[in-house]
């Protein structure tokens, strides 16, 4: 009976689950693993490479060490060797050369100011041929009673009158006049040399910093760079003439300015070029309407929403200069009864009121003569001018204080843009910013070793232009705002119902893969048994 139930029950355990698929056939097995890594084949060999050509930034090379050693005032030590022409046909040519010499000493002797110097050159005699352009100032010495100097109103000249027992002796180590002419050099040249000092001592170049200036000294300078306007080689003036009423609705504008401006903007052009437009507003209503202007109603006088004040035409910054036709004055002061008649409005312009009687239709040339005198000196203010000083020192005095402001900021710039190269790894840097900064840098150069001459301030000036179009590069800009966060946004939708069956189709397979290996395996090690 045993053996009954026994042959009974083994079949039963040897029956086939009805519920579990067919085994595969080797065919198809080969033939899904070749479907699954034919797929991987062009991902990885045709779908990662294309992804990778279409997507790789193109990172030009930029010379960063070099960009960050003009940033940080390495790479340039700004110095103005000024040469000064002294002229003095009175004196022997031996004597001559001695005051010269003992006049350079105690220039040195007396210079805290490491980046400005003062050159003095002893001029031929009888030579109205030479060449002046690249002369500072020229010091006419001429005999008089007793010492005494005054700066020429036309040119660059300073005029010193010297008694004749003051001229120092050839064996002689020291001289009053000597000591004389070098401290009025100095009186000459103090507004710029604070002016340049304080430009360095503001600048991002920590190794080129001058002696500390007085707060006093501070503060006016930087009143002055919060008053002047930007640089740019070309400005756009605008003059406007507001009424409060119908009248006046003429006036000889052009031939105020021909007469009054024109000469000031024509020295003026070897630094900025000027565009000239002109306009009359009827029935101009201030944004200020007190009869005497205090402070704060200077600040609200101009009513930009109904004045046509037009912006920067052309690129180039507008100057406004408005004249007001009515019967408001400035109060100054209250007590006093004083007032004024125009005022002016840092990097904008300036306003001037001007009252006529009710009846005048036409505001003749002759009338604007004033005017036109006052915008003058608030253009110069505008510009940066200094104080100090003839017109064309003033003038000459500009164009060094420009270039080394110029030469500074786009010293800037350049750092700015090594900074940001080695913090954004994944900005693009096309091959026109590279070419920037590399012609930056040359007439930086260019710039740096020709800062006392004319041709300083154009290279400067192209420095500066070139290291702004290549930091606001469109290109590069566009990308500073572009974080990783936008990418998995944008990779994210498209990979995903691609990858997942790919990746499970892959890892079934290998799992498929090494049970059959596996199983093959047991198989043998079973055959080998029997």
């Amino acid at each position: 009976m045993a053996d009954v139930q026994e042959s009974s029950t083994a079949p039963s355990a040897e029956k086939p689950d009805i519920n579990s698929p067919p085994p595969e056939k080797p065919s198809d097995i080969t033939r899904r693993t070749r479907v699954v890594v034919s797929f991987w084949l062009i991902v990885l060999c045709l779908g990662l490479p294309i992804w990778w050509k279409t997507t790789t930034i193109y990172r030009a090379n930029l010379p960063l060490d070099g960009m960050l050693e003009w940033a940080e005032g390495k790479a340039c030590r700004p110095v103005f060797p000024l040469q000064i022409s002294v002229k003095a046909d009175a004196l022997q040519e031996n004597d001559a050369q001695n005051l010269v010499r003992l006049t350079q000493h105690a220039l040195d002797d007396h210079n805290d100011f490491s980046g400005h110097h003062l050159r003095l050159q002893l001029a031929p005699k009888e030579s109205p041929t030479t060449d002046d352009s690249h002369v500072a100032l020229t010091i006419q010495l001429t005999p008089g009673e007793s010492n005494s100097a005054s700066l020429d109103s036309d040119s660059a000249v300073l005029n010193i009158a010297y008694p004749p027992n003051a001229v120092p002796s050839s064996s002689s180590s020291s001289s009053t006049l000597a000591t004389y002419i070098a401290n009025e050099l100095q009186s000459t040249f103090i507004e710029e040399q604070s002016i340049i000092s304080y430009l360095l001592s503001t600048s991002s170049a920590p190794d080129a910093k001058p002696p500390g200036l007085s707060p006093e000294t501070v503060d006016q300078l930087s009143k002055r760079t919060t008053r002047s306007l930007r640089y740019a080689p070309t400005y756009h003036l605008t003059f406007s003439l507001f009424t409060a009423g119908a009248v006046p609705n003429t006036w000889d504008i052009e031939a105020a300015i021909e007469e009054y401006m024109k000469p000031m903007l024509d020295i003026l052009g070897p630094i900025h070029n000027f565009t000239i437009d002109t306009q009359v507003q009827l029935y101009a209503t201030p944004g200020a309407q007190s009869q005497v202007l205090s402070k704060d109603d200077l600040a609200s006088f101009i009513n930009a929403a109904e004045w046509p004040l037009s912006p920067s035409i052309g690129g180039a910054p507008t100057v406004n200069f408005v004249i007001y036709v009515g019967d408001q004055k400035i109060g100054l002061d209250s007590e006093a009864g004083t007032s004024s008649q125009s005022w002016m409005f840092p990097q904008w312009g300036s306003v001037y009121l001007l009252k006529l009687p009710e009846t005048t239709a036409h505001v003749s040339a002759e009338t604007l003569k004033q005017p036109m005198l006052t915008f003058n000196g608030h253009l110069l203010s505008l510009l940066g001018t200094p104080q100090s000083g003839s017109l064309p020192l003033r003038l000459s005095t500009l164009s060094r204080i420009r270039s080394a402001d110029l030469l500074l900021q786009a010293s800037s710039t350049l750092g700015s843009l090594a900074r940001l190269s080695l913090a954004l790894p994944s900005i693009a840097i096309p091959r026109s910013v590279a070419d920037g900064v590399t012609s930056t840098m040359e007439h930086l150069q260019q710039a740096c070793s020709s800062l006392g001459d004319p041709s300083g301030l154009l290279h400067a000036r192209i420095a500066e232009e070139e290291a702004e179009r290549a930091f606001f590069e469109k290109s590069m800009v566009g990308q500073l705002y572009f974080p990783d966060e936008h990418k998995i946004a944008v990779y994210l939708p498209l990979l995903g119902p691609v990858g997942v069956p790919l990746v499970m189709g892959l890892v079934n397979e290998l799992r498929g893969w090494i049970k059959r290996r596996r199983q093959r395996t047991k198989d043998a090690g079973e055959k080998k048994s029997q």
